[in-house]
């Protein structure tokens, strides 16, 4: 592994530290308690194509590799994580139509998110989390085509998204062997945004269910094979565990940099409290932990990039690694900032929060362990 880095990535990654100090940063706070995003810097966003991470070059994308994905990724989560997320969420709505997609679904898919749309990854139901095979949303067919009954809940970009990569199950009975995976346009008859989620992190990014009620879509819409959604959903996550852990990566270095930065200002007993040693220790071991969820980041996006028989191992072990590095670094920025960090003019405290669902979302962190484990094993 080389972990030099390209002219091309080290453009990518100032482009991204530019915007996130000069347009998210400054915004972040203010997008947080109002829970609603800048439109004005969606736009910019947009614009400078850090919605379109995910689209290969022959469609008018960047073509990035998955590194670059997540070097850029790291530097918007350092502004916002919420706000890196509503971008990450675009290239995991992505994926499958990468992966599976039929050359007019790409092209379709594609030109939409180049023009400025947006699209969501609707797997996610009220019975069905970690569970895929739990989907109980039905895909009935019919006539031309399939209707669509069921409803999704946590879905991240649903209010804004234009295209959504929906998970319905063709069997009756449900089970992984009927998920399959379909094309849905937004404006679609019988698709309904339900209850946006006032949510205690990354804020930014809008949340909310998908109601479908007979929902027709055509046969061009099913993306892959009828029952090919489970390997299709798998895939997809294990390109997409890696960007939550470099965005967890992000808001770790974030926490750090402005936990240092405190502790030369902040003085007690007549001196800085960077002089203590028991905030040096703490420090330290942020430093090391948050270098060490990087590196392990960065393997999983190269062992992914390069096809390896341990790609899938690695990305669990990077989001899960990472996250709990934000959860835990975040936590003690705030110790190191007392009082101070626990207040919401603080970034710190936002942080705190933003970390928390890292653990969570695109399979919860004992998930990640369980696949681990099973992996070591056996």
């Amino acid at each position: 592994m080389d972990f030099s880095l390209t002219a091309k990535q080290q453009e990518l990654i100032g482009l991204a530290k530019e915007i996130s100090e000069k347009e998210i940063a400054p915004r972040a706070l203010d997008i947080d308690k109002s829970g609603v995003m800048d439109e004005d810097l969606l736009n910019i966003l947009k614009q400078s194509g850090m919605t379109t991470l995910a689209v290969p070059a022959e469609y008018g994308g960047p073509g990035l590799d998955l590194l670059t994905v997540a070097l850029v990724t790291e530097e918007i989560a350092k502004g916002c994580a919420g706000v890196a997320t509503v971008c990450a969420a675009n290239s995991l709505a992505s994926f499958p139509v990468v992966v599976a997609g039929s050359e007019e679904q790409k092209k379709e898919y594609f030109d939409c998110l180049n023009k400025g749309g947006m699209a969501c990854f609707a797997l996610t139901e009220p019975g069905a989390g970690s569970d895929a095979g739990a989907v109980a949303c039905k895909a009935k067919k019919v006539e031309g085509g399939y209707l669509l009954n069921g409803t999704k809940c946590f879905i991240t970009n649903a209010p804004i998204a234009d295209k959504i990569t929906l998970f319905a199950n063709t069997r009756e009975f449900g089970g992984i062997r009927g998920l399959t995976v379909f094309m849905v346009d937004r404006n679609t008859p019988g698709v309904t945004i339900g209850k946006e989620e006032d949510k205690m992190g990354i804020r930014a990014s809008a949340t909310s269910e998908i109601i479908l009620d007979d929902c027709f879509v055509p046969a061009t819409a099913l993306v892959g094979r009828n029952g090919m959604g489970f390997r299709i959903a798998m895939e997809t996550l294990e390109k997409a565990r890696p960007i939550v852990g470099a965005i967890s990566v992000g808001i770790a270095q974030a926490a750090l940099e402005h936990a240092i930065h405190y502790a030369h200002q902040r003085k007690q007993f007549g001196q800085k409290i960077a002089s203590f040693e028991m905030v040096q220790e703490m420090i330290a071991d942020m430093v090391m932990k948050t270098e060490a969820a990087r590196a392990l980041v960065y393997k999983a996006c190269w062992l992914e990039m390069n096809n390896d028989k341990q790609a899938s191992l690695y990305s669990s072990m990077s989001k899960c690694y990472a996250s709990d590095v934000a959860m835990e670094v975040t936590t003690t920025a705030v110790q190191v900032m007392g009082g101070n960090g626990y207040s919401r003019e603080n970034p710190n405290e936002k942080y705190m929060r933003d970390a928390k669902i890292m653990q969570i979302y695109e399979g919860t962190n004992q998930v990640q362990r369980l696949v681990i484990a099973n992996a070591a094993l056996y």
